[in-house]
């Protein structure tokens, strides 16, 4: 799951219409962020073009190390985008035709994506309607002899409920591959996000919590076969010039990238205990305002670190609560407003609606807010007041 943002760029989503009665709050502030480290950034990316090593080179090994360390992961693999992360993860498995991969419907198509551009078949299992990740309670009735792997996803910052998945997965025989593209640094008792599974996969989105200055991915594993299979196959299968052992493709994370990423991994701790203080200030604004009983806000179980690469709330009456916001100069996003069994793309699955309702119902109320290291308290009063204000006309 990499980039969540649907037919909006970046730059529209860090701007808002002007609101005569309020400040402005953007959905995004990645010029504010960029202000912090703009000579950080740019020494970095001078140095790269000094020593015009642009494809792999030090600054890609040393992120790479970097990244292992952060996670406690034996092995970190840069590659394009966090996409391409899971499709690598994917034929690293052998997946491919006649198998299923089992993963939620409520997601970014990547996804599931990656497991179709490989002729494999995704099996969907609807969410636990607390957490938005797959409900583990639902996977063992959807395993067949076909199932090569279990792809849950650490939606929004929280990590899945991996042990009883882990636990399934093993006593099946299949895989399991962590879609951590918007988990980075989350916890889940006390492991950290990529480390939990066979394989981590990354995304470094702009908007994502650790983003890079365009897309990027990462693979993490303790296993060194995977490692050295997954090495293989982002550079064309070939572990020595024109030699190719196995049939890859061409997906490298960049020196450029690598080089801004290691700037903001310095920050990522300092940014993220940020967001984590936003959004416990963004619990006691609800519960202390009128609107208190018609929106539902995250909740985080107590063995997992939720680290709010989106601040996510059900709300009643969401589209005409969206439509207000936007009047009055706040921003927000709907992740996801279609279910991905219900897209066009994937009607071959023979899906129809009210299969999957938790999905079906989270997609007609989730609204993500604004959540950044940067955003002030007096922001979010701004955006609580307008949603209470909202309820107190309807």
């Amino acid at each position: 799951m990499e980039e969540p943002m649907n037919s909006k760029t970046v730059a529209e989503a860090s701007s808002v219409a002007q609101s005569p009665r309020r400040s402005p709050v953007p959905f995004f502030d990645l010029k504010g962020q960029y202000a912090q480290i703009r000579p950080e950034v740019e020494a970095a990316v001078a140095r790269v073009f000094a020593s015009q090593h642009f494809v792999y080179g030090p600054e890609v090994a040393q992120f790479e190390e970097e990244i292992a360390a952060y996670t406690g992961a034996k092995f970190a693999i840069g590659c394009a985008s966090g996409s391409d992360a899971l499709l690598l993860a994917l034929m690293a498995l052998g997946v491919g035709p006649g198998h299923e991969v089992i993963t939620p419907p409520f997601t970014f198509v990547a996804t599931a994506g990656s497991v179709a551009r490989l002729g494999a078949r995704p099996v969907f299992v609807d969410i636990d309607p607390v957490t938005f990740n797959l409900n583990h309670k639902k996977i063992e009735r959807a395993i067949t002899p076909r199932t090569r792997a279990i792809l849950p996803v650490d939606l929004f910052g929280l990590i899945a409920d991996m042990e009883p998945i882990m636990e399934i997965a093993s006593r099946h025989g299949v895989a399991v591959i962590e879609d951590a593209a918007q988990s980075i640094g989350a916890k889940y008792r006390n492991r950290n996000a990529g480390a939990l599974g066979p394989m981590g996969c990354f995304s470094f989105y702009p908007t994502k919590n650790l983003g890079g200055a365009g897309d990027g991915g990462l693979i993490t594993t303790n296993d060194e076969q995977l490692a050295h299979r997954i090495k293989l196959l982002h550079e064309h299968g070939s572990p020595r010039r024109y030699e190719y052992e196995i049939v890859g493709m061409n997906s490298r994370l960049d020196a450029l990238q690598a080089a801004v990423l290691r700037v903001k991994l310095r920050r990522l701790e300092e940014w993220t205990e940020a967001r984590i203080a936003h959004a416990r200030r963004y619990e006691k604004l609800f519960a202390q305002s009128a609107c208190k009983d018609r929106v539902t806000t995250p909740q985080t179980p107590t063995e997992s670190r939720h680290v709010y690469n989106q601040y996510v709330i059900r709300a009643q009456q969401r589209d005409q609560l969206r439509q207000h916001l936007q009047q009055a100069g706040i921003g927000s996003e709907i992740y996801y407003p279609y279910p991905l069994h219900l897209q066009p793309a994937f009607a071959g699955l023979g899906h129809k609606a009210g299969d999957f309702p938790e999905t079906e119902r989270a997609c007609a109320e989730v609204l993500a807010l604004p959540i950044y290291a940067e955003v002030t308290a007096e922001q979010q009063e701004a955006v609580v007041g307008a949603i209470a204000d909202f309820y107190a006309q309807s």
